[in-house]
């Protein structure tokens, strides 16, 4: 095991040289403390000795600065755990887990498929066109499901974008006051689409089209990118702050866009 994860201390100066990278130089050691579950005076006595160790250097009260010497540490960690995590995924993970996967063409028990993305979900065929490869347990008929084990090498995600697009509420004019045209576009554009609240859905029945998800939607869009799948949410204009925290709490990449008429 590497040497960052034999101790508790450890991962929290790892998190918390993150955060202060993240926000430097005004470190705001609350909000440190409440995203990494430890109090704010165990921030202020891991930050005292992040700067006694020369990985962070202090301007002044609540301001910090992640030192060159702060950031190689972070990188050499985070190369490790890297390295780490494809060796419980590659040599672990793989090798005692079964995968539910869509076949493309008629399978044999034992046979060797391959693994790849599509909308989604996770097909397997005969044909060598990824590098994520394993071993059937069962026969299947094309388009029955089966199970694969002995996994080797990683599937490879398409990179999911998501467009979160701010609805207006009914006092000020719900879906009769968004720009239809732009919302048609972006709908078009996207394999998943969501919404939160009756002027989205409305919104949306006007451009001829229906989501694919109405309740828990931030968890869906979520679950739905770690899956390679692009969407995008439409949501009343006071449900967007939640989101978009949610999102970054994921670090999800999102792009936002007000469909209200100015």
């Amino acid at each position: 095991m590497i040497d960052l994860l034999h101790s508790k201390s450890g991962i929290t100066k790892f998190q918390i040289l993150i955060e202060v990278a993240a926000h430097q130089p005004n470190v705001r050691q609350k909000e440190i403390a409440e995203k990494i579950g430890v109090t704010p005076q165990a921030v202020s006595e891991y930050i005292k000795e992040l700067v006694a160790e020369g990985l962070v250097y202090s301007e002044g009260r609540v301001r910090y600065r992640i030192t060159k010497q702060g950031v190689e540490w972070v990188l050499e960690n985070a190369n490790d755990m890297k390295r780490y995590a494809r060796y419980v995924m590659s040599d672990i993970i793989s090798h005692v887990s079964t995968w539910t996967a869509i076949a493309e063409e008629k399978l044999e028990k034992d046979d060797k498929v391959y693994l790849k993305m599509s909308n989604g979900l996770l097909y397997v065929g005969k044909e060598n066109v990824t590098n994520a490869s394993g071993t059937t347990i069962s026969s299947a008929e094309e388009g029955e499901d089966v199970g694969v084990t002995d996994l080797m090498g990683l599937i490879d995600l398409e990179n999911a974008s998501i467009t979160v697009c701010k609805i207006p509420r009914v006092e000020r004019g719900g879906s009769k006051n968004v720009d239809i045209e732009r919302l048609r576009s972006l709908a078009k554009s996207k394999s998943y689409i969501a919404t939160i609240g009756v002027e989205s859905l409305i919104a949306l029945k006007r451009v001829g089209m229906e989501p694919n998800v109405m309740f828990g939607a931030k968890e869906s869009v979520i679950e739905a990118a770690y899956h390679g799948l692009s969407s995008i949410v439409l949501a009343i204009d006071e449900e967007v702050p939640s989101i978009l925290s949610r999102l970054e709490t994921e670090n999800l990449e999102y792009e936002l866009v007000d469909l209200s008429i100015q």
